[in-house]
C-alpha cells in the first residue's frame, strides 16, 4: 500500500548575502521500504535520528529534497490541489504531544469534527454530531466530552481525543509519531490496545514511531532501525528482537533493563557509549562507525547499502556476516 524509494529531507541554513557560507542538516537520507496494507512498521532509533521528520516528510507536512512516496501505485509527493487534499483524507497523524496538538480554545466536539468540515462540507450538522459522538463512544469517551475543552482532561484521554480526530475521516493510512511517550505506563498499553483495536476494525496501515523497542515489538510487524537518518536494519519485529545483527541494533536492546533478552541465551552486551554525531556533519562512510564495537578501516570509506543477508532481514553493515 505504502511504497517509500530513496526518501531524503535536508535542512539548508545560512548563505545569502550576510548569512556566510549555507550549511546542510541531513535529517533522513536515502530511506526506502514497503507497508503492505493493514500492517505495522515500527520505526525505532535514538532521539534526532530523523523519525519524526520522516513521518510528517511521508504526509507532505514537509517538503521533500528527494525520493519518492507511493500510496496504492500513486506519487503522494507529486499532488497538488484537489487531489491532494483527496489523498490527505486516507492520511492523518496521531501526534507525540496530546496536548500541544490540540486547540485549547475549541471544543472536542469541535476539534473532532473539523476534518468532516473540510472533506464532507455537505454533511448536515446534526449528522456530523452523530459521527463525532460515535467516534469519541469507539476510542473510550462519553459524550460529555463533546462540550468539553482539552485542559478538562488526563494525558490519557487527550491522547485518545487525538486519535479520535485523525480516525474521524476514516484514514487507511496513519502515522503514529511516539503517541505513548508522555504517558503514565499503564495508560501507555490502555492507548496501544486502543491502535490495535482500531486498526482490526478499519484494516488500518501504520507507520508506528518510538524510541522504545518493547513498545515497537508489540505494536508492529516489521520494525525499520534508523540512525542519523539513515536505515541500519530491517525485519519481522519478533527476528529482530531474538536475533539482531546490527551493532547499533544490538546496543539499544542491551539498553532495556529486561532479563528476558538474556533468557534467549545471547551474552550482554556494553551499553552504547558517546553522543550521537551532529546532523550537519555525519560521519564519512558507515554514520555508525564513530560509536561502533567493531568498526574496521572500510567503513569509514564507503557507505553500507542496506541489503538482505537473510530471508526477510536487511542490514546496512560490512561486517555483518
Amino acid at each position: 500500500m505504502i511504497t517509500v524509494q530513496g526518501l531524503t529531507k535536508q535542512y539548508i541554513s545560512g548563505g545569502g548575502w550576510f548569512g556566510g557560507p549555507a550549511s546542510i542538516t541531513h535529517a533522513v537520507t536515502d530511506i526506502s521500504f514497503d507497508i503492505p496494507e493493514g500492517q505495522t512498521l515500527g520505526l525505532v532509533g535514538e532521539s534526532g535520528c530523523g523519525k519524526s521528520t520522516l513521518g510528517k516528510t511521508l504526509l507532505r507536512l514537509l517538503p521533500s529534497t528527494a525520493g519518492q512516496v507511493r500510496m496504492w501505485g500513486e506519487s503522494v509527493l507529486e499532488l497538488n490541489g484537489r487531489p491532494l487534499q483527496r489523498f490527505r483524507k486516507h492520511m492523518q497523524m496521531v501526534f507525540q504531544d496530546p496536548y500541544a496538538s490540540l486547540n485549547p480554545k475549541m471544543r472536542v466536539g469541535t476539534l473532532v469534527g473539523e476534518p468532516l468540515l473540510i472533506h464532507e462540507p455537505n454533511q448536515g450538522r446534526s449528522a456530523r454530531k452523530t459521527r463525532v459522538l460515535e467516534m469519541l463512544d469507539q476510542v473510550g469517551l462519553t459524550g460529555e466530552a463533546f462540550q468539553r475543552f482539552p485542559h478538562e482532561f488526563s494525558g490519557g484521554q487527550r491522547q485518545r481525543i487525538g486519535i479520535a480526530r485523525a480516525m474521524i475521516l476514516k484514514p487507511k493510512f496513519v502515522v503514529c509519531d511516539e503517541p505513548v511517550s508522555a504517558l503514565d505506563v499503564s495508560v501507555q498499553s490502555q492507548i496501544l490496545n486502543l491502535l490495535k483495536d482500531l486498526q482490526a476494525a478499519y484494516g488500518l496501515t501504520l507507520l508506528f514511531i518510538s524510541h522504545d523497542l518493547r513498545v515497537v515489538q508489540f505494536m508492529s510487524h516489521e520494525v525499520l532501525v534508523m540512525y542519523l537518518g539513515r536505515p541500519m536494519e530491517q525485519a519481522a519485529s519478533q527476528t529482530l528482537y531474538e536475533n539482531p545483527l546490527h551493532p547499533y541494533t544490538q546496543s539499544l536492546l542491551s539498553a532495556i533493563p529486561d532479563p528476558k533478552i538474556y533468557a534467549l541465551g545471547r551474552p550482554k552486551r556494553e551499553v552504547l557509549k558517546g553522543d550521537v554525531p551532529s546532523p550537519k556533519a555525519p560521519p564519512s562512510g558507515c554514520v555508525f562507525r564513530t560509536r561502533c564495537p567493531i568498526a574496521e578501516k572500510q567503513c569509514a570509506e564507503s557507505v553500507p547499502v542496506l541489503r538482505e543477508v537473510r530471508p526477510g532481514h536487511k542490514v546496512a553493515c560490512h561486517l555483518v556476516e
